[in-house]
């Protein structure tokens, strides 16, 4: 029985990643540190694949005495988070060579913290899910600040390990506080146990801790602090990283934890995913306006729609889930085409940042500026592209679950925010041109056309997409 009981098949993907990191990390250190990089690298990314392999034809089932999941929406999830960090290591490796930031830890660290993000979103108790997010965080602490050599590198992973830690000690208070008024950890027992109109008070105020948490782990307001530093200070692969991979592990976290052990008490929590998107699309869309660094943009923007997402729970419905995950899916492909773009963006042999150094691209590099033009489009939702059926989705799961307030306060975050995407198609179309940039890489220009395609086609392919999400929301369900 105990064998059954621990069906390590449901937990391969995992099992697998973890010993290839070991692997990894003993070939790293018997080649050598120049020799490595690259062949780590590559070699990290081939992990990713076969691992999405093993996740898509996994049998799934709970594993580990009912602490593991290995159900459709984890595996949606983990196909979302490895292609996000396998795409993450392809655009830092000429970066990494050209800064002199080529250190075969780099990719084995990544690879590590994606471990963390697949345990954190088949988690089904406290302590599984603490686990997996410590594993993630404690990698991407180093991740922050992998250039010991410049003071942003340095500060911004001091932040966000200082910042980290109070969240996670918020975390573990308010798993404390459910533990102790309700004697379990097990997501399936709380999911029985709390229910409408029967929810202890002590129990609540844990779950307002635990929620706090979870808004620092994907920069949701007034949590987000932390975000524009590290995201400016990190180098450029590094922040493409943070801004795709641990968000929608993050969310999918946030997703488990709501529906899951605290689904029967929607009413008790759904005010306050309300109040906490108002404020992030509020702020993510307002306060980029006055950015003139294209990084800090990002990551006022990825606050803006972490905002958007948090719409589709406030919902509290599988069609409000199904539009998260469908939000996520496209919200990767655009950012991972905006970031290959920024990593483009490179004058002389130097990095160049600010939103003014675009300026005149469709004359110098008419190919690229309609490519991130497509992108920007997208981004600020304009139909027919992609971006436009994500919030569409999350707007309408609000608007048929009686939330029509939060549906029409999103829609006018989203017409403000259009004002600072729109602002970047202007300067490169309409300003006069400065030097142009250093001739692309070839990851970097494969990268943009593929995210470009996706964001293209679906509007003519959506289903694809739809149909996964739809399956993933409803297992969360126990449809």
């Amino acid at each position: 029985m105990g064998v059954s009981m621990l069906n390590l098949g449901a937990a391969l993907p995992e099992m697998f990643m973890a010993v290839s990191a070991l692997a990894l990390l003993m070939l790293g250190v018997f080649a050598g540190k120049d020799k490595a990089f690259r062949t780590v690298s590559w070699l990290a990314v081939a992990v990713q694949l076969v691992t999405i392999v093993l996740v898509v034809a996994g049998e799934g089932g709970t594993a580990f005495y009912g602490q593991f999941t290995a159900d459709a929406f984890a595996k949606f999830c983990k196909v979302m988070i490895l292609i996000g960090s396998a795409t993450g290591i392809i655009m830092a490796m000429n970066f990494a060579e050209r800064e002199n930031m080529s250190r075969f830890e780099f990719p084995i660290l990544i690879t590590l913290a994606t471990l963390g993000m697949m345990a954190m979103v088949s988690a089904t108790d406290m302590l599984s899910l603490y686990l997996g997010l410590e594993l993630q965080s404690l990698a991407l602490y180093v991740v922050a600040a992998i250039r010991r050599d410049t003071v942003r590198s340095t500060e911004s992973g001091l932040k966000y390990f200082i910042l980290g830690s109070i969240a996670s000690g918020i975390l573990l208070y308010g798993m404390s506080m459910v533990y102790g008024f309700t004697g379990t950890t097990n997501f399936d027992v709380l999911a029985e146990t709390l229910v409408a109109g029967n929810l202890p008070v002590g129990a609540m105020v844990g779950m307002a801790f635990i929620f706090a948490g979870l808004c620092f782990k994907v920069s949701a307001v007034p949590f987000h602090m932390w975000t524009p530093d590290v995201y400016e200070g990190a180098p450029t692969p590094v922040t493409s990283f943070f801004a795709v991979a641990p968000k929608i592990a993050g969310l999918a976290l946030f997703i488990r934890v709501a529906i899951g052990p605290f689904g029967g008490v929607v009413e008790d929590w759904q005010q306050i995913i309300v109040l906490i998107s108002i404020l992030s699309m509020a702020v993510g869309s307002f306060a980029a306006l006055r950015q003139e660094n294209i990084k800090r943009l990002m990551a006022y923007s990825s606050i803006g729609h972490v905002g958007f997402a948090l719409v589709g729970l406030a919902a509290g419905t599988k069609d409000g889930v199904t539009g998260i995950l469908v939000y996520l899916g496209i919200y990767l492909v655009m950012n991972l085409g905006t970031f290959a773009v920024i990593l483009c963006m490179r004058r002389n042999d130097r990095m160049a940042e600010e939103i003014t150094d675009l300026a005149g691209l469709a004359k110098t590099k008419p190919l690229m500026a309609a490519i991130t033009a497509i992108l920007m489009f997208s981004m600020a939702g304009i139909p027919p592209l992609a971006g436009f059926f994500g919030k569409f989705y999350v707007f309408k799961a609000a608007v048929d679950a009686g939330l029509v307030t939060l549906a029409v306060i999103g829609l006018v975050t989203s017409v403000v925010s259009a004002y600072y995407y729109l602002r970047i198609i202007k300067v490169m179309y309409f300003d006069e041109p400065v030097e142009g940039f250093d001739r692309n890489g070839t990851e970097m220009n494969v990268i943009m056309a593929v995210a470009t395609i996706i964001i293209l086609a679906f509007v003519f392919f959506p289903n694809l997409l739809m149909d996964s999400a739809a399956a993933a929301a409803a297992s969360l369900f126990g449809m």
